[in-house]
């Protein structure tokens, strides 16, 4: 049985989306989870893009154990010296670099002739490879590249060194049918390509990179690169829960193996779009909030009749939980520390108490608190723990025949300052306040709210995108009282973007 290895890029390709950038703190958190996820390959990022991006990776090469770490880099020495800067510290560090093929990019981006392009591509590898052993190749644009030209670059790589060839649709432009004949090509010209992996990178722009990559699997390809959700750029990459319960499904047509850990999707799903701020979409296959539930009466009577008439997945596989004690606000601590120990939650002692401080105050206003509302309060609780602007109290005064005004304290660097403004909303006058607050005039890009889970009493999730300057941000925040929650998403986008 073929092992397939899996390559996910959520940290690099992920967060160039727009809307998605994270954080050292959100970076780490998610190659935490990665670890849990048990992929092969985490790219942590793009060494040469900023100094901020060669920390976090140098960041998580030291944190990470058991993996390997990669980072991208554009076929220069600079890029590369900057990626083995940035992943020398990893367990089983790895150079990916790349340099485009296909005629219009060599042509208008890199003015480069196919000559040229074979000759970086071998001095590159053999570069990179002087410093670790473990070096990827990507030909940008392969997918709309001459095949018979991506045989000669791949050789290339190969005779320098290359450990991985990474076919990538860069601008997803291809079809499966297309992308398993180009991988059987290659499978099947390329000398000695059967000393290394075969890889693919598909996006998502015409809705085929998770069929893509399983297309090139079934071609031979033993390496998929993707994202958790799909996030990336332009319309998103090859979704790494799609990828693997297809395979997880389908066993007995692809007919491969892998180390993933499938019942972590779910978490992995969640903390990024908790982080993010962006969610996914309740028909979203894996995830989603309606990917096991069944509406139609023919359905529901078949699915309880026996699971597999409409289930051809059960939601454990993936990691949904599901409630196996009641938590209310009679729990003590043990029940709350064990229930988030079954979520997956691994947090540290300061963590869990602000988090069962919340949990008490939540369970004085609801009866029950659902795996979804624990799920809210430690996200929240976690990504706020750092934050220097706190909020300390707000008074709102608001109605539909008077002007709405918020006095808003809080707590900047331990110093408490009030202010009061006018707005055209009770939420218009609270942001005002606060950027009276703290002095500085932050454009707010977006924003939406949403209930966590169903009822009257549910909580409420506030999401924000904030823009200063270049600069652009994402916060969240949490609360029965969907003011406070907007007014919590509001502070955290400052935090992060201040």
């Amino acid at each position: 049985m073929k092992r397939i290895k899996f390559f996910d890029t959520t940290l690099r390709d992920g967060e160039q989306s727009p809307g998605c950038s994270m954080n050292l703190h959100e970076k780490l958190e998610v190659a935490a989870q990665l670890v849990k996820l048990n992929v092969d390959v985490i790219e942590a990022g793009f060494a040469i893009a900023s100094a901020g991006d060669l920390e976090s990776i140098q960041a998580i090469a030291k944190a990470v154990k058991g993996r390997s770490v990669a980072s991208l880099s554009r076929a220069l020495e600079k890029d590369i010296d900057a990626a083995w800067n940035a992943v020398k510290g990893a367990e089983a560090p790895r150079i990916h670099t790349f340099l485009a093929t296909s005629p219009i990019h060599m042509e208008y981006k890199l003015r480069m002739t196919p000559e040229q392009v074979i000759e970086r591509t071998a001095n590159m590898v053999a570069y990179a490879k002087k410093f670790c052993s473990d070096i990827q190749f990507s030909a940008e644009d392969a997918s709309r590249s001459d095949w018979g030209f991506l045989v000669k670059v791949f050789d290339a790589a190969i005779k320098s060194g290359a450990t991985v060839l990474n076919v990538p649709d860069t601008v997803g432009y291809t079809t499966p049918e297309e992308m398993y004949n180009l991988i059987f090509f290659l499978k099947n010209n390329v000398p000695n390509i059967d000393t290394v992996d075969i890889a693919v990178h598909c996006h998502n722009d015409l809705g085929l990179a998770v069929a893509n990559s399983l297309a090139a699997v079934r071609a031979g390809a033993t390496q998929v690169e993707c994202t958790i959700n799909g996030i990336g750029e332009r319309a998103g990459n090859a979704a790494i829960e799609e990828i693997v319960m297809g395979m997880t499904t389908r066993k007995d047509y692809y007919d491969v193996s892998y180390q993933l850990d499938t019942t972590q999707l779910y978490r992995s799903s969640r903390l990024i779009q908790s982080i993010t701020g962006v969610p996914v979409a309740p028909s979203k296959s894996i995830v989603g909030a309606n990917a096991f539930a069944h509406e139609s009466g023919i359905h529901q009577h078949g699915v309880m009749a026996e699971k597999t008439t409409y289930e051809i997945m059960t939601p454990e596989s993936v990691g949904i939980p599901k409630n196996s004690m009641v938590l209310g606000k009679h729990s003590g601590r043990h029940a709350f520390d064990d229930r988030l120990s079954e979520l997956g939650y691994n947090l540290d002692k300061a963590e869990i108490e602000a988090a069962f401080a919340r949990f008490k105050t939540l369970a004085d206003k609801k009866k029950i608190i659902s795996d979804f509302d624990l799920e809210a309060i430690v996200s929240d609780e976690v990504h706020s723990s750092e934050d220097e602007i706190k909020l300390d109290s707000f008074v709102i005064n608001s109605g539909n025949n008077i002007s709405s005004t918020a006095i808003i304290k809080l707590s900047i660097k331990g110093e408490i300052i009030e202010k009061v403004a006018i707005g055209d909303g009770p939420i218009n006058a609270a942001f005002t306040a606060i950027n009276k607050a703290i002095g500085i005039d932050v454009e707010l890009d977006d924003f939406s709210l949403h209930s966590v889970t169903e009822g009257e009493d549910a909580l409420g999730e506030a999401v924000v995108k904030l823009k200063k300057d270049n600069a652009t941000a994402t916060g969240r925040g949490l609360s029965n009282d969907i003011v406070e929650a907007s007014i919590k998403a509001y502070l955290n986008g400052l935090n992060k973007l201040l």
